[in-house]
């Protein structure tokens, strides 16, 4: 986002729009200032500059919103969110070596910014004074990185824009302006620079570069960027001749290329010993942003642990799930197992068939051949004894059975040494097969339990750890508890006391005031019987005089009460205000019933005379 300030460039127009532009220009120029000077939230940049002009800086209050106002920042947090989510830059991994920043906190809000800008542009991981330019604003910004994010790309889109046009060096064009407008204001000066061979890389670039941050204060660094964030982004480049006009005096006075660096460090060292000297006041206020910082490092604490447990929870599920999966392996290998074994029980059955089919046919062959012997025996005696052979003959018959007869013992305890030869080397053979058989059974059967038995005491291991914790937790809860508990108990024991001499002081008071009632009762009904018995007197004897008997009635009637107003002076400040009460309305009350018995006795008194004089007019 672009912010531009004073005369921009502009496209090149047609002569069409030039003769409309010059017939509607009066109309069109109040038009297009009007819009450029307004800004976001209600604010007017003309107005700003009358007022920066007035006082030389923005209020401190209302800097950072007058800066977001000029700067028309968008505040995108999805894409710096995005920006960050990347991770820190390759080309920023090793940044504290280079530069050593003791607050780790800053450096990590540096190490962010660097790395989202390299992110958003490649050509930003290969500029070498990134850091110097970001620096300021990462610690002016330092509790609102998205507002140091776009604060930063701004500034290098619209005040740093042609810096990158002979990227990696310094940039020529704009040292050249510079150097031009040295040469209009102070050609004595860039011709002391020129005859010692000091170029606009050594007086202006490093001024450039840390964007003033080395050489000026705090508030002096503040007040310059509320100049520049308010006009053309060539008033950096005056500015950067304003600083080496001023300081001419001990550049002239320089011979040396060495003696020019010097001039610009030791400038730089009376600024530091500035800004020491307000750094108490930055600590007053460092304190007052702790305490907030504080407050949100516990929102964000507490957070954190809700997401933990969260976070906690998913990985138990995912290890009962995990669990699961073993257990359906290590079944799935044992059912394996048992299938291989059974599996080698039915080939060593298959094999004992066919030795067994092997050797029956072996002795059928056998008794085939002794079959034959036989048959071949008994013909040469059925030859021998048709051809009534002598005795030498039958002495050959017997010697050739004999012989017959050795020969085919010697054949059958041959094959019967050969038969059980091979019976003994396969039954050694089977014998082998199932002892290696059952021994690899037994093996990998405790190659399984023994995985078994390490899973089941890791996972008992990570149940006592779990286990542990918990018992941690639930032990500090309930020592927080019975603290708790123990204040409550004292607090209600105290509200009890409280309560119960609330109570007896409430118990006294209504004692006093039933007291009092009865009084008022009593002297209530003594008046009105007595006003009664008068009435009644005069009804009687009507020429009689009553108002001495009335006034020392009245007079009567008010000692009542005038003992029960002194027994309320006797009681505490809230039963007389109800008793003063009860007692304006019982005066109320005995006023309206002294009323009364004045009108009745007035209408007795009437109706006496009235019969007093009907005698006399009858004697008339």
């Amino acid at each position: 986002m672009k912010v531009t300030s004073g005369r921009v460039q502009q496209p090149a127009k047609s002569r069409e729009s030039k003769m409309q532009t010059r017939i509607l220009k009066q109309d069109l120029t109040g038009d297009f200032e009007s819009k450029k000077n307004e800004l976001p939230d209600g604010l007017n940049k003309k107005r700003l500059q009358i007022l920066l002009k007035g006082y030389g800086e923005y209020p401190t209050k209302y800097r950072m919103f007058i800066w977001r106002s000029l700067l028309q920042l968008p505040e995108n947090h999805t894409a710096f969110s995005t920006l960050i989510d990347k991770g820190t830059h390759v080309a920023f991994l090793n940044l504290q070596k280079k530069y050593p920043i003791k607050s780790r906190k800053l450096l990590r809000v540096l190490q962010r910014t660097l790395s989202a800008l390299a992110h958003w542009s490649v050509i930003f991981s290969d500029t070498p004074y990134l850091p110097l330019l970001a620096f300021p604003f990462v610690k002016l910004f330092q509790n609102n990185q998205l507002i140091c994010f776009e604060v930063i790309a701004t500034l290098i889109i619209n005040w740093c824009q042609h810096w990158f046009e002979y990227f990696p060096n310094p940039p020529i064009n704009i040292l050249s302006m510079i150097e031009n407008v040295l040469a209009f204001h102070d050609k004595e000066l860039l011709q002391h620079f020129i005859d010692h061979d000091i170029t606009s890389q050594l007086y202006a670039w490093p001024l450039l570069e840390t964007v003033f941050s080395e050489v000026l204060t705090r508030e002096e660094w503040l007040k310059l960027f509320d100049n520049i964030f308010s006009n053309h982004p060539s008033f950096l480049l005056m500015t950067v001749v304003a600083y080496n006009i001023c300081s001419r005096t001990p550049l002239l006075s320089c011979n040396l290329k060495d003696d020019f660096e010097t001039v610009e460090d030791m400038q730089a060292k009376v600024d530091q010993q500035r800004v020491e000297d307000e750094a108490w006041y930055q600590k007053q206020e460092l304190l007052r942003k702790a305490e907030e910082t504080r407050r949100e490092m516990l929102l964000q604490e507490e957070e954190k642990m809700i997401q933990q447990r969260q976070r906690l929870a998913a990985v138990k599920r995912e290890l009962k799930v995990k669990e699961m999966h073993l257990q359906d392996a290590a079944r799935r290998r044992f059912l394996k197992l048992q299938q291989d074994q059974q599996e080698m029980e039915l080939r060593r059955l298959d094999d004992e068939i066919g030795r067994k089919v092997y050797m029956r046919d072996r002795e059928i062959a056998a008794t085939a051949r002794d079959l034959e012997m036989r048959q071949l025996e008994l013909e040469s005696q059925k030859r021998l004894y048709e051809k009534n052979l002598t005795e030498n003959q039958e002495a050959v018959a017997k010697e050739m059975r004999a012989d017959a007869d050795a020969y085919r013992r010697k054949v059958d305890l041959e094959e019967h040494m050969f038969h059980k030869l091979i019976e003994a080397g396969e039954t050694q053979s089977q014998k082998t097969q199932k002892v290696i058989k059952e021994n690899l059974a037994k093996a990998e059967q405790a190659c399984l339990n023994t995985d078994w038995q390490i899973q089941s005491l890791h996972k008992q291991k990570c149940d006592d750890l779990q286990r542990n914790k918990c018992y941690q937790e639930v032990a500090k809860l309930l020592r927080e508890n019975r603290r708790k508990e123990i204040e409550i108990i004292n607090a209600m024991v105290e509200e009890e006391a409280k309560k119960w001499k609330e109570a007896e002081g409430k118990e006294f008071r209504l004692r006093s005031a039933k007291k009092a009632s009865a009084l008022s009762d009593a002297s209530r009904k003594w008046f009105l019987k007595q006003e009664i018995n008068a009435a009644v007197e005069h009804a009687e004897n009507p020429c009689h005089k009553e108002e001495p008997r009335f006034q020392n009635e009245q007079d009567s009637s008010c000692l009542p009460r005038t003992s029960q107003l002194n027994d309320s002076s006797e009681m505490d400040p809230s039963t007389q205000i109800s008793l003063n009460r009860r007692a304006v309305e019982w005066d109320t009350t005995g006023q309206n019933l002294i009323k009364k018995v004045r009108n009745l006795r007035q209408r007795l008194t009437a109706r006496a005379r009235h019969r007093c004089q009907t005698p006399h007019l009858l004697a008339a």
